[in-house]
């Protein structure tokens, strides 16, 4: 059996909704970044999925091709040792002078494919059309992309002209080429039901295999769907096909979390955004995974079925997870030694494709908006060049062996309780399920260090590791002392972490006026002390700065490379922290951030003023101290996600916007129906404060921006505290009036 292969592409979708194209070449730099090849060799691929795409080349008129950025491409892959498996189509619906149900479609598609051969005779591997059963549903049944229609009818005419395409394409490119092979990509889940919408599942779990089924020749009279499609007057057309078939010589499986779908008729268990139906019995429609016990048999048990159905060599054509690195690594994992799995029972399995390299552009509105909205892939392009992450890491190790990340080890979101997100519906499993990888375990994991336990940011960091599954310890004082060295090697040795974060130090901005030397060893000495010690180890660590080591003179926001001109003892602290730390080399990642708000910590600003506004009283704030207020989930997940990528140097981490402070209390107001008009902006000197504020310190970043916007971060903590019918108590609040007694309480420094 030949050796599991790895292949990679990236997100290269060209839709087209009303009159705009939306080109994900474009929107990731990649059209414009032709070195990106070379970081997809130095992962280790063998085999690069690529556009060649129709609507790319030939925009205006058939027969008019512009190859110039096809050959340059081209040409480098194969300088760079890589097999490049054309793509044509890709959730496309052609160029402006043709569409998905145009009667003429199939035969300028094959057109433009002997075009392609002739510009390439030496390509062997061919996907001329990417997943034409889910591009017709999405174009001809749902309505979402171009021709936009919503018509079944519609639906098979796309299907088929899609199926006649790759049929004539594969025709011409076979006469330049008698070599060349088709590697079909759909994608491929299973469809799971209540027991009266059985005939519903059905239907879907038939109609999933439509592409290759036509493909094979094998939509005839007998086949499930046959006479639905003749009842649309397409038995015709089945029987040409049928009579000229275009078997796929490779099955490339597409499979997402997506993929495999639960269908309930008990609307009031979902909510509305959930409801769909057809047209006799209206029913909610969620990610199987969601829902169902045991789990769905996922990416192996619909390797399997197609095996067991075809018989013909298959492909991981798309594993991508749009999740938190460390699940996204495990997702690519699971993949990997799925196909090692089914290779050992004798299932002829070619390869895993790390899909989407540079990640994607709003797939979580399935391409009908440009909002923005990204997944990170291999690389995150928000940067400049592209960042490599912790999925170039675990690709780089898939290519060449080694042990995987530990905090990237244990199982996905997918294979823990947490998946459940409605109530559970069991269904019955005739014979069980084989045993993988994950659930047989690794034995004991590396944690992941953190320092801090008593304070808000090391909770915070505590609990995003609990959700995303990276085993952790959290010490205080008593088990780590960042004043003493041989506290902090004996905790080292203690538990053998794999990275450190120091979430620890002193938060009292006015207190350090008056307790210099304190403040100044907690956060310097100590910070450094420890951050000498994993130097010495070789282990990556995390610190966290802030924006108070900045003037606030500068008049814009401030980035990475501006120097520190502290106002304050406290900004001292973090300014003299960040400069020893990163000068002892090592891994180290000092990260400025700025006043923090959560929804699971009463002693913030955001808290406070939810409590006061409720209670019906006036809010104080200063309207001349400007910040980038920075949401503490978003912060510890972007913390996470740069240690688990290896990132290291100085980074500025906070929600993209600046406000005043009295501006920030009526962003929460408004989000969460409160009277805005009681919040009042005064100057910050009437708070009469000891340590001087800067008047301007939002941060921005040279570094690509990893963290959502103000306006989303504010968004999703309101939405929090009212699914939790949260309003902190009045009284309890009272002594909270402005962020100096914030400062007292504990909480970050403003």
């Amino acid at each position: 059996m030949p050796t599991l292969e790895l292949w990679g592409g990236h997100e290269c979708t060209v839709n087209r909704v009303g009159t705009a194209f939306h080109d994900q070449t474009v929107r990731s730099g990649h059209h414009d970044r032709i070195e990106d090849l070379d970081r997809f060799a130095e992962l280790g691929l063998k085999a690069l999925r690529y556009p060649v795409l129709w609507e790319r080349t030939a925009p205006d008129r058939p027969g008019e091709h512009d190859w110039r950025w096809t050959d340059a491409r081209l040409a480098r892959i194969r300088e760079l040792g890589m097999r490049p498996i054309l793509g044509l189509l890709h959730h496309g619906s052609g160029p402006r002078y043709t569409s998905l149900v145009d009667e003429g479609f199939a035969r300028l598609f094959a057109g433009y494919a002997r075009a392609a051969a002739e510009r390439y005779p030496w390509a062997r591997d061919w996907t001329p059309i990417n997943e034409p059963l889910t591009t017709a549903r999405f174009s001809a049944l749902y309505g979402h992309w171009y021709p936009h229609l919503a018509d079944e009818p519609f639906f098979w005419a796309a299907l088929l002209n899609q199926i006649d395409g790759t049929r004539l394409a594969m025709r011409e490119i076979r006469k330049v080429n008698p070599d060349a092979r088709l590697i079909q990509t759909e994608d491929l889940g299973r469809t799971y039901a209540t027991r009266l919408l059985a005939g519903q599942a059905e239907f879907e779990n038939c109609r999933r295999w439509m592409t290759w089924d036509l493909l094979a020749g094998r939509v005839t009279r007998g086949h499930p769907m046959f006479e639905r499609l003749a009842a649309c007057g397409f038995a015709d057309r089945l029987a040409a096909i049928a009579d000229d078939p275009c078997p796929p010589d490779i099955l490339g499986v597409n499979h997402y979390l997506t993929s495999e779908r639960f269908l309930d008729h008990r609307l009031d268990a979902y909510p509305p955004e959930r409801h769909g139906g057809n047209d006799q019995t209206a029913y909610a429609d969620v990610e199987a995974v969601r829902v169902v016990l045991p789990a769905p048999g996922g990416l192996e048990g619909v390797l399997e079925e197609a095996w067991a159905r075809y018989g013909l060599p298959l492909a991981v054509t798309e594993a991508h997870n749009g999740c938190t690195r460390e699940e996204q690594v495990r997702w690519l994992r699971e993949a990997w030694e799925t196909a090692e799995r089914l290779q050992g029972r004798g299932v002829d399995i070619r390869a895993v494709t790390a899909w989407a390299l540079l990640g994607t552009f709003d797939w979580n509105s399935l391409l009908t908006r440009a909002l923005g909205h990204y997944e990170v892939g291999a690389f995150d392009v928000r940067a400049e060049p592209p960042r490599p992450t912790a999925i170039a890491a675990e690709l780089k190790r898939l290519a060449q062996g080694g042990p995987p990340h530990p905090g990237t080890e244990g199982p996905g979101w997918w294979r823990r309780d947490i998946r459940l997100e409605f109530r559970p519906v069991f269904r019955h499993v005739e014979t069980p399920e084989p045993r993988s990888a994950w659930q047989a375990g690794r034995g004991a994991r590396q944690p992941l260090l953190i320092v801090g336990a008593t304070g808000t940011l090391g909770k915070a960091l505590a609990r995003a590791c609990e959700w995303r599954g990276i085993d952790y310890r959290l010490t205080s004082r008593a088990e780590l002392s960042l004043d003493d060295a041989d506290s902090i090697a004996a905790a080292l040795d203690g538990c053998g972490p794999w990275a450190v974060i120091n979430a620890a130090g002193w938060v009292r901005v006015d207190e350090a006026e008056a307790c210099a030397a304190d403040c100044l060893a907690a956060n310097a000495d100590g910070a450094v002390r420890l951050a000498r010690i994993c130097a010495e180890r070789g282990l990556p660590l995390v610190g966290y700065s802030s924006d108070l080591v900045f003037d606030g003179s500068a008049g814009r926001p401030y980035v990475e490379s501006d120097p520190p001109a502290p106002l304050n003892v406290y900004g001292e602290s973090k300014a003299r922290a960040e400069r020893e730390v990163l000068a002892l080399g090592g891994q180290a990642l000092m990260i400025r951030t700025a006043a923090f708000f959560s929804p699971f910590d009463p002693y913030n600003f955001a808290a406070h003023v939810v409590g006061t506004l409720s209670a019906g009283r006036e809010f104080v704030a200063a309207e001349d101290l400007v910040v980038s207020p920075t949401y503490v989930p978003d912060l510890v997940d972007a913390s996470l996600d740069l240690l688990l990528d290896g990132d290291a140097g100085l980074r500025h981490l906070a929600n993209a916007g600046e406000v005043s402070w009295a501006g920030f209390a009526r962003m929460i107001a408004a989000e969460l129906g409160l009277d805005a008009g009681r919040v009042l902006g005064v100057r910050a000197d009437s708070f009469g404060w000891a340590a001087a504020r800067p008047q301007h310190v939002p941060l921005s970043t040279e570094r690509g921006r990893v963290m959502p916007s103000l306006e989303n971060a504010v968004a999703r903590y309101a939405a929090i505290v009212r699914e939790a019918e949260f309003a902190p108590e009045a009284e309890a609040m009272a002594d909270l009036a402005h962020p100096e007694t914030l400062v007292r309480r504990g909480a970050p420094p403003t």
